[in-house]
């Protein structure tokens, strides 16, 4: 059995729609607040950089209970790439960037470039510090064509301040996965279907 049959096994007994999240970006752009805020919804500004972290929590999304795991990846450098390993282990990918540093901007285009990702992996773009306009280096501009590149939502926010626009990111990314998942669910009986029929067509033939 795939690991993603083993998945959809679990979520079926559990009840619970499941929706495995990557947050990607270069060292200090707020990654690690703003997985918590989502989670605990109010931020802690002290984690632990060197390491990457995973979080469990059941949110309310749409009337829905979500089963969120997120993984808060921690490269050691700009240079650093995402594993083959985190991809494929996400449902969905947020890439956050810093309004304050253009490198990690820099960084999420070779992100995009160099990684692998699936034609139908849900991924948003966010611009995170934008309480921070007086040390501004990548504008609104960049980043909205940034998103229209990568095909994907793009946001800006402020981990620090607005919690709930901050928990609106996860959610969106969680509709586009479940969205995705009933899409592709729909492919297969429709193929399925028409296998059935050309099957049925043929032995009459």
């Amino acid at each position: 059995m795939t690991s993603n049959a083993i998945r959809a096994l679990r979520r079926k007994k559990s009840g619970l729609s499941e929706v495995k999240v990557a947050v990607i970006g270069a060292p200090g752009v707020g990654k690690s607040g703003k997985t918590t805020i989502s989670l605990l919804w109010r931020y802690i500004g002290e984690y632990d950089h060197q390491s990457e972290s995973k979080y469990k929590s059941e949110v309310q999304v749409d009337g829905d209970t979500i089963l969120f795991e997120i993984l808060d990846t921690c490269p050691k450098s700009g240079d650093e790439m995402p594993t083959r390993d985190t991809i494929h282990w996400a449902d969905g990918i947020l890439l956050v960037y810093a309004i304050t540093d253009r490198d990690s901007f820099n960084y999420v285009r070779r992100v995009r470039a160099c990684t692998e990702f699936s034609a139908n992996l849900p991924v948003l773009l966010v611009g995170n510090k934008d309480d921070m306009i007086h040390l501004r280096q990548v504008s609104t501009e960049e980043g909205e064509i940034l998103g229209k590149d990568f095909d994907c939502t793009f946001e800006e926010v402020a981990a620090a301040e607005q919690v709930m626009e901050i928990a609106d990111v996860f959610h969106e990314l969680a509709r586009k996965v479940l969205a995705t998942r009933r899409k592709n669910k729909q492919s297969l009986l429709e193929r399925m279907l028409g296998n059935k029929r050309s099957k049925s067509d043929s032995k009459y033939a």
